[in-house]
């Protein structure tokens, strides 16, 4: 398949929980990707010679497994996906070419025809996540949105998905006919129901701090 900017991407938020994922590489840019991993929930192993501040004290208190070598063609045996960080533009054409046979999805940082997914942009607000992609064509305009965006949905925005996740849930088990549910729920959520929500936690009283 002939691989360019204007390839069409799927959009999807994938589930890395107990996945075995490799990272070559674990310089200031792979540590930003380990850090990712791990914080979907993926097990992570890191194949490079030297390492980062932060990578050896992951690796320290066995949050990764560090490989302190370079890279060997079995490192991509059994992984779900592997992300490399190089200084080796040769190393990294090895690792995509490998990844391909074996099925092992790929990124290559910063180098969109080596890569099988992308980094998107994001704003988190809780559960909310908002991703933002060019395909690779203009990192730097996903980040001028991104910093668009957070200010568009502030922090407000992840208490009032736990406010809304709470009332879906009794909602469900309340008895209420379905169509009747639907409705609730799109009425909850539409810029009124934003308002008022707002307006009710300004009326809450504040805690008093003691002392």
């Amino acid at each position: 398949m002939t691989r360019n900017a204007q390839t069409k991407l799927f959009p999807f938020f994938l589930k890395l929980g107990g996945r075995r994922c490799l990272v070559v590489g674990a310089g200031s840019i792979a540590e930003s990707k380990i850090g990712g991993l791990l914080e979907a929930g993926a097990r992570v192993r890191v194949v490079a010679p030297e390492a980062t501040r932060k990578v050896r004290a992951w690796a320290g208190s066995r949050k990764i497994a560090w490989q302190r070598r370079s890279f060997r063609s079995k490192d991509l045996q059994g992984m779900f996906l592997v992300v490399a960080a190089t200084p080796s533009t040769q190393l990294h054409e090895q690792i995509f070419r490998q990844a391909q046979r074996l099925g092992v999805l790929c990124n290559i940082v910063d180098v969109p025809r080596l890569c099988d997914f992308y980094y998107p942009a994001v704003v988190r607000r809780g559960a909310l996540q908002i991703a933002i992609s060019t395909t690779g064509q203009s990192p730097a305009l996903a980040q001028r949105l991104r910093k668009e965006l957070e200010v568009q949905f502030g922090p407000e925005y992840e208490r009032w998905l736990k406010h809304i996740g709470k009332v879906r849930q009794k909602m469900q088990t309340g008895g209420l006919e379905a169509q009747a549910r639907k409705g609730l729920l799109h009425e909850l959520v539409s810029e009124e129901g934003f308002l008022r929500f707002q307006e009710q936690g300004k009326r809450q009283p504040r805690t008093r701090r003691k002392g």
